[in-house]
């Protein structure tokens, strides 16, 4: 790297409405990156080697008199989209053989429609091919294609993976191993937590009665979004003090912990409400929509200014990790949050707070039995 481009800060100029606004910062520039840290929401992005921090005006003054002469803005170059088209009868009749198995193998709506979309994409591709002959390398050979065309990250990448596996080993019953296709490493990223005090404050925001009991019982109870919207009134246990769970992640059913305080508050609800059979029901009588959570949610974010990286799904993290400092035992923990495996569960231990009021240091520990003679004047 030139000593131009070394000595350059480069701030990507943001599309409307965007959140954020990223900033690259050369590795050489240690006293401007630790200087640019200082502000208030500033955030690294590990995989895009690229900084952020939230998008105000007050905030691009505030980057543009850091760095000054430095600072260079440019256009963030947006990646290819992969196009869209319609089927054609070969590869409908592809996409209809796969759709049948998941339907019979009782895959979620919300999956089947993300494979098809995927398979999709990997017919069209290789259109002039016979499916059952393509090798493990070619099926790698076009996944690195969506890499390097379409900038697809690792969430993508094994949903495409997945998709395909599922097609070759479900639909076609091919064996398994044959298609063991490389996966991106598997991301060591800690889960988004927020405070207790942002938890408080996040979920007390909405004024509407029903806005505010959502936030609470994903919080109150550790659920996802998708649980939330399938919870019917029968679900809520009062007098066994727990919430129900039917049909949750992986098909199984599960309890978790039935709060006092929020009992009174869906009991104040349903008062003014009367919901017939689900519990959060939308305008039409049917199930709240996903989209009008995270948008409650992401009202309450921004009212209250607090993460604007966290998303619904963060209140089931903070659900956990806050159980998991109280010294709640990790299988109930696990029990409430429907993992199958306390692995999954255990990610919470790395999000605790490390400090001097949640571990003592053997430092503390190490002169307690030493006696010390009085040491003399200098």
């Amino acid at each position: 790297m030139d000593t131009t481009k070394r000595n350059t800060i480069i701030l990507f100029a943001p599309r409307a409405n965007a959140g954020r606004v990223k900033v690259r910062i050369p590795y050489e520039l240690k006293a401007e990156r630790e200087a640019f840290k200082k502000l208030d929401g500033t955030f690294y992005h590990y995989n895009q080697k690229l900084w952020s921090i939230v998008n105000t005006e007050e905030n691009l003054k505030k980057v543009r008199h850091l760095f000054g002469s430095k600072l260079v803005v440019e256009n963030e170059v947006s990646p290819a989209k992969i196009p869209q088209f319609s089927p054609s009868e070969k590869i409908q009749k592809e996409l209809d053989r796969n759709q049948q198995k998941m339907v019979l193998k009782g895959f979620s709506n919300s999956t089947i429609r993300s494979y098809q979309s995927c398979l999709l994409q990997f017919f069209k591709y290789f259109e002039t091919a016979d499916l059952r002959t393509i090798t493990k390398t070619q099926i790698e050979g076009y996944v690195f294609f969506l890499i390097n065309k379409y900038k697809i990250g690792d969430q993508q990448q094994n949903m495409v993976i997945n998709a395909i596996k599922c097609y070759y080993e479900h639909t076609l019953e091919m064996p398994r191993e044959y298609y063991n296709i490389t996966r991106p490493k598997k991301s060591k990223d800690l889960p988004n937590v927020l405070s207790t005090e942002e938890v408080r404050q996040i979920i007390n925001q909405p004024t509407n009665i029903k806005h505010r009991a959502i936030l609470h019982i994903i919080y109150g109870g550790g659920l996802r979004v998708g649980e939330v919207r399938r919870l019917r009134v029968k679900d809520i246990r009062s007098d066994d003090g727990y919430i129900f769970i039917k049909d949750s992640k992986g098909k199984r059913d599960r309890h978790t912990v039935l709060s006092p305080l929020l009992l009174d508050l869906l009991r104040n609800y349903y008062r003014q409400h009367r919901p017939s059979y689900w519990l959060f029901e939308g305008q039409d009588g049917g199930q709240y929509s996903a989209k009008s959570i995270q948008q409650i949610y992401r009202a309450a974010v921004k009212a209250t200014n607090s993460n604007p990286w966290s998303t619904p799904h963060t209140l089931r993290h903070s659900f956990a990790t806050h159980l998991m400092e109280r010294g709640t035992n990790i299988r109930y923990i696990q029990s409430a949050l429907g993992h199958a495996s306390t692995k999954t569960t255990e990610v919470y231990t790395r999000v605790l707070g490390i400090n001097n009021k949640t571990l003592k240091s053997p430092l503390d520990t190490l002169y307690e039995t030493v006696t010390f003679g009085k040491k003399e004047p200098h």
